[in-house]
């Protein structure tokens, strides 16, 4: 991609995102190293002890906080951008932020946050070079603006489900009996980063066997695969900084008939809210359908979950496919869809896919097998 055209795109975000802060009552943004602020500049920074702060104003140059170490970064950057750099010793920070908040003129304005990732450090290095300003949530309006996948974000995805969906492929023929959660856990690992994806993974490998299938957030133990076992993988792919999350689930020797019709159920499930996604309808709707299905037979207290969350930069984000949802699901709006049914102490049962809402209808990125498959 040409630098005019890598360029547009942030000018495209962040003129639609000054258009959404004064309906938030919203003056100005300020954000901490993370995915919103690479959305934002195409910068990238890793949270450290060191601060790291992006101001935006409305018809204003951005502004940027960042150790002097990292200002190298700006440099390529074809977009007004001003850097306030500080040195290793941290006495300099507070004159830092002071020194960009007197460029934007950003002092006794609405200053949006976003609470679940802007840290105490910024915050009141921000509150002592700001003190007359008003500290607001500006999640809503950001997530507004995010939400809304392009074609390139979309492609990403794609690109990311592919190389997951590549990495299980290799993986399937080495899972054998004896074989640890850890060890299978590992396996998959390797085999994401054999087939391309950002070094940095979404999330770690979930690897879930006999009753810590149950368990929807497991994490991978040192338990061996035996005969009668569910087994439930899920992971992802990075690639452009864009991710995939997928769930498959699999049967370790013959199972029994209930683990069969459950199996089958949450697959009826998954593909009942893929059918009912498409634009207009509001995403507690998805949600219903998938566990319309699980409730009339009977499951729907071991449907513990949401039926799915947003995905794009984060593995958790806006929107969230829960029944009290009323958000009308657009174009562009991408999330996962993963019913899942758990029995305590015993097995679960989780079928996950990415999806997007299409201009006319949506479509899963994924496509590995959802029935329940046995080795």
């Amino acid at each position: 991609m040409s630098n005019a055209a890598t360029s547009s795109i942030y000018k495209i975000r962040l003129a639609k995102l000054a258009e959404v802060l004064p309906t938030s009552g919203i003056d100005a943004l300020a954000l901490n190293s993370g995915p919103s602020l690479s959305y934002l500049s195409g910068l990238h920074f890793h949270l450290s002890e060191r601060p790291e702060l992006l101001i935006f104003v409305p018809g204003k140059p951005l502004a940027i906080v960042l150790p002097e170490l990292e200002a190298g970064k700006v440099n390529s950057l074809d977009f007004p951008l001003q850097s306030f750099p500080y040195k290793e010793d941290p006495n300099t920070w507070v004159t830092a932020f002071k020194q960009a908040v007197a460029f934007t003129g950003i002092d006794g304005c609405r200053i949006g946050l976003e609470p679940r990732r802007f840290r105490v450090l910024e915050l009141r290095l921000l509150e002592v070079a700001a003190p007359g300003a008003k500290m607001l949530s500006a999640e809503d309006a950001i997530a507004s603006v995010r939400m809304h996948k392009d074609v390139s974000e979309i492609s990403a995805m794609q690109s990311a489900v592919d190389i997951a969906q590549d990495a299980l492929k290799a993986t399937i023929p080495l899972i054998k009996i004896g074989m640890t959660e850890r060890e299978l856990a590992a396996e998959l690992t390797l085999q994401l980063l054999r087939h391309g994806s950002d070094p940095q993974l979404p999330f770690s490998p979930i690897v879930a066997s006999g009753p810590n299938s149950a368990n929807p957030h497991a994490t991978p133990t040192d338990r061996s695969l035996v005969k009668g076992d569910m087994l439930i993988l899920d992971w992802g792919a990075s690639f452009k900084g864009y991710l995939s999350d997928l769930t498959r689930t699999f049967a370790i020797g013959e199972p029994d008939p209930q683990m069969v019709q459950v199996a089958k159920l949450v697959e009826k499930a998954n593909f009942a809210a893929r059918d009912r996604a498409r634009p207009g309808i509001p995403a507690g709707e998805v949600d219903s359908a998938a566990r319309s299905v699980i409730e009339v037979a009977g499951y729907g207290q071991y449907f513990i979950h949401r039926t799915g969350h947003g995905l794009g930069l984060e593995s958790h984000e806006e929107p969230y496919i829960r029944s009290d949802n009323q958000l009308p699901l657009v174009n562009g709006m991408t999330f996962t869809i993963e019913p899942g049914i758990y029995l305590p102490g015993r097995w679960g049962v989780r079928v996950e896919d990415d999806f997007v809402i299409t201009s006319t209808g949506g479509e899963s990125l994924s496509n590995l097998p959802r029935q329940l498959q046995v080795f």
